[in-house]
């Protein structure tokens, strides 16, 4: 975990959950298999793409926490790559692919034709066709050029915006030419998506599989970022569209992808290999990984930096990899837990008094033990926030809590205390027992319901709805006797 500004306002509080741009520390994991060498262009630039799509595999293995090993299932990802290949004529070694060891839904394919899929994005998937669907799209991206199109189109506006701002001298118009340039890109962007998914629903459906599959997933995919934004206490999507946003909206894509599945078949046609998917999925690890730390209802562990504390009720936590965030009571109450390095000879008492807040100045600064352990807490107070403010040395690192509430204070000061003094360290054998979560297969019974195979998951908050949404289906309907299912298990 790294450290950063906390500027005065919610956002800025949680500012560290970005997805591509907010690698920390990581753990070194497995060197990344021998890879096949990429295809060279036709347009003769194979040379530069191939040095900047190294240089761009680099970022994502370090960004996303390196590969993950899942053997069963990148031989079913590469009989899917295989087979849409076969369908077009080509040859499936123009496509390599690459599992990332991060538990956030992406993908992404670069010009040369690297595929990268997270084992998050492995986990949401139901049946080989949803995620034909996701590698039919990254490749539609590949031969389609659209990262090198994307890349002209920067360039250009670049060039355009440089000479009005700095040879004509005017750098007002200058702003002006780069604001209405992001605004083409992202329209550029939004396009290609469309275009992807309209190649995608053909392709698979070339290939033998459900043309609905693309459909499916995306309608999973928003409902889990749907689910993410409720336990955070996000404000719902808009339903418009940000007129910066690089992707359309998800209800966008499940509307044309279902559209276009119905002009090509009806339904219940096509390959989907829901058993031979799911039984690849078996053992995946789920969620956070241990060495990063980990949360367990309102518990967070993290066994290598060996310690842990525990939330107060109602707020939701998720581990990132710069801090630990939460939220509760609809966005009014918010919590960051992180690493910070103290300058030369300062002590928490100092650290603590110096102001992290813009417009709040701390107030008087108590000294007390956390569990044998030296700490600082201080409080302050903003136009519409209530803050309070705690320093902990453990282990020559310093680790720093941050409290806000908006409105009345209410119990802060008590919630506040009750997660310092819940900060402890872990011992050895505690350490060494923490395991991360993993997806188990089981097979729905006559007499199962939707809660009682919830029941089973190994989560504490919504596992009804989490079980619906990993599995793609509505809380009203009820599980298959029979049909294979996925639950999260120790």
């Amino acid at each position: 975990m790294r450290a950063a500004r906390v500027q005065p306002v919610l956002a800025a509080l949680l500012a560290a959950a970005v997805l591509a741009g907010c690698a920390g520390e990581r753990p070194v994991f497995l060197p990344p298999e021998p890879t096949r060498r990429p295809p060279v262009l036709a347009n003769g630039v194979g040379n530069a793409i191939d040095a900047a799509a190294q240089r761009e595999h680099l970022r994502l293995m370090s960004a996303f926490g390196g590969e993950y090993r899942a053997p069963a299932a990148k031989r079913a990802i590469e009989e899917i790559i295989a087979k849409l290949a076969a369908s077009e004529g080509k040859t499936d070694s123009q496509y390599e692919v690459t599992l990332l060891n991060s538990p956030v839904v992406n993908a992404f394919a670069l010009p040369n034709g690297r595929l990268y899929l997270t084992r998050g994005l492995l986990a949401l998937a139901n049946d080989k066709s949803e995620m034909a669907a996701v590698i039919a799209h990254e490749i539609a991206h590949v031969q389609a050029r659209h990262a090198v199109e994307r890349a002209e189109l920067q360039q250009r506006s670049e060039l355009v915006q440089r000479v009005v701002s700095q040879v004509l001298e005017d750098p007002v118009a200058g702003a002006l030419v780069q604001a209405r340039s992001r605004v083409s890109i992202a329209s550029f962007s939004r396009q290609q998506e469309l275009e992807a998914d309209l190649i995608a629903v053909r392709a698979i459906s070339v290939a033998g599989y459900d043309p609905y599959g693309a459909s499916r997933f995306l309608a999973s995919l928003g409902r889990t970022t749907s689910h993410r934004s409720m336990l955070m206490g996000e404000r719902p999507g808009q339903n418009g569209l940000d007129i910066l946003s690089t992707h359309p909206s998800t209800t966008e894509r499940v509307q044309l992808t279902l559209a276009s599945a119905r002009q090509i078949s009806a339904p219940g046609l096509g390959i989907r290999d829901k058993d031979g998917w799911l039984a690849a999925l078996d053992g995946v690890t789920f969620g956070d990984e241990p060495k990063e730390g980990i949360v367990r209802g309102r518990r967070y562990l993290n066994p290598a930096l060996g310690l842990s504390f525990t939330a107060p009720e109602g707020l939701t936590l998720e581990s990132t990899a710069d801090a630990v965030l939460g939220v509760g009571g609809n966005g009014s109450r918010a919590m960051r837990f992180d690493s910070v390095q103290l300058d030369g000879n300062q002590t928490l008492e100092s650290y603590v008094g110096a102001g992290w807040i813009e417009g709040v100045t701390p107030g008087p600064v108590e000294r007390l033990s956390v569990n044998g352990l030296p700490a600082a807490l201080t409080s302050g107070k903003g136009t519409d926030w209530n803050f309070r403010l705690a320093a902990i040395q453990s282990n020559q690192r310093t680790f720093r809590f941050i409290f806000a509430a908006r409105g009345p204070e209410g119990d802060l000061d008590r919630q506040f205390r009750a997660v310092i003094t819940s900060f402890r360290q872990l011992s050895p054998t505690e350490a060494s027992a923490v395991k991360p979560l993993r997806l188990k297969i089981v097979t729905a019974g006559t007499s199962d319901t939707l809660a009682s195979l919830a029941g089973q998951m190994a989560i504490e908050d919504k596992a009804l709805e989490q079980f619906a949404i990993l599995n793609g289906l509505e809380r009203n309907a009820g599980p298959v006797p029979g049909q294979r299912y996925k639950i999260i298990a120790e």
